[in-house]
């Protein structure tokens, strides 16, 4: 078994124009002072991070690495979240996620896509260059507005669809196998890849890539009423990335998974700050120490109640009590006789 490593924080949550939130210098002493000892990084935002520029500069990539060396914090991960969301985007939502790419592509689909898919190309490359071996990022979604059959779905539409986004996604996949690097979905509500089921239907439109993984964060999952002790059962082996983000369900006669249309603090389901929630930690962090999952637990700030600050300082905490050293030997050594084969035989009558 392997000991977790941690706690390390997202910062795509904390990026600001204001001090110390507004370059990667600030950003990463502050998450050093807090306590954090890794960061996982969003690439779209250029005032922390140029990702076109990590990809083809070592330069570059060694001012990053020797930034966050001063600041005595690892880098665990580069996040395309955002690129890959436009990855598959079906025409309803065009409007709302041309605001994902930058203006040069609005109204335009398929030049948004292409954009989206050199992005991941440039993460590739960036993440090679950063030595790096695990990346996060969305699926993106074009079946999502047929999630609630009604009208019933026409047959064969949701088998086009996981064809069609495993075809964008497979040169993807190919380039990040070259980097030596494991794409992990995010399984995530608004993605083709939403629970298990789907993860496993793309995983099978991929033809089982070893380079598709997931991104476990069972907030998403206690939002849907998913077993997300049962999914690390199941998917420990793909299970390459881990968010730790807590939520909270509590229907009532008006509302339940989704929600009525109410703002977040409204919700039957909404995110809390680590500890405020209903997730059960203890047992995830056995899970995933069970299975020997040897990657970041990386806090995602996402509460709807509580300040960020606040947040991440009580998620470094929560994340140190969480995380399992594991043992050298087993609790019954103490009465190992050391009996040899022989011996063996003999008490079994042999």
């Amino acid at each position: 078994m392997k000991t977790i490593k941690g706690a390390a924080l997202f910062l795509a949550q904390f990026i600001d124009d204001t001090p110390p939130f507004n370059t990667l210098e600030n950003i990463t002493q502050w998450a050093s002072s807090v306590g954090f000892k890794g960061v996982q990084m969003p690439t779209w935002d250029k005032r922390i991070f140029d990702l076109e520029r990590a990809a083809n500069d070592l330069e570059y990539c060694q001012y990053v690495q020797s930034t966050l060396e001063k600041a005595g914090l690892t880098l665990t991960e580069l996040s395309t979240h955002l690129q890959g969301q436009l990855v598959a985007v079906h025409p309803a939502y065009d409007q709302m996620f041309d605001g994902f790419a930058p203006e040069f592509v609005h109204n335009n689909p398929e030049r948004r896509q292409s954009w989206a898919v050199e992005q991941l190309m440039l993460a590739a490359k960036a993440s090679k260059n950063l030595g790096l071996t695990a990346h996060a990022t969305f699926s993106g979604a074009l079946l999502w507005p047929f999630i609630y059959p009604w009208p019933q779905r026409p047959q064969g539409l949701v088998e086009t669809g996981f064809e069609e986004l495993a075809a964008r996604w497979r040169p993807i996949l190919d380039a990040f196998d070259q980097s030596g690097v494991d794409v992990c979905y995010e399984i995530h509500p608004g993605e083709d890849l939403h629970d298990g089921i789907t993860f496993e239907m793309f995983l099978a439109a991929v033809d089982n890539h070893p380079r598709c993984n997931i991104l476990f964060d069972p907030s998403h999952f206690l939002l849907q009423q998913l077993d997300y002790l049962n999914f690390i059962d199941r998917y420990h082996d793909r299970i390459k990335l881990f968010h730790v983000k807590d939520a909270e369900f509590n229907p009532t006669g008006q509302q339940g998974v989704y929600g009525g249309y109410q703002s977040w603090t409204e919700r039957a389901g909404r995110f809390r700050s680590l500890g405020d929630g209903q997730v059960d930690f203890n047992g995830i962090f056995s899970k995933l120490t069970q299975y020997n999952f040897s990657g970041w637990a990386v806090v995602e700030w996402e509460c709807c109640l509580k300040h960020p600050e606040d947040g991440a300082k009580e998620g470094v905490k929560f994340v140190e009590e969480h995380i399992i050293r594991v043992t050298e030997k087993a609790f019954d050594d103490f009465a190992d006789s050391s009996v040899d084969q022989n011996a063996n035989r003999r008490i079994l009558g042999l």
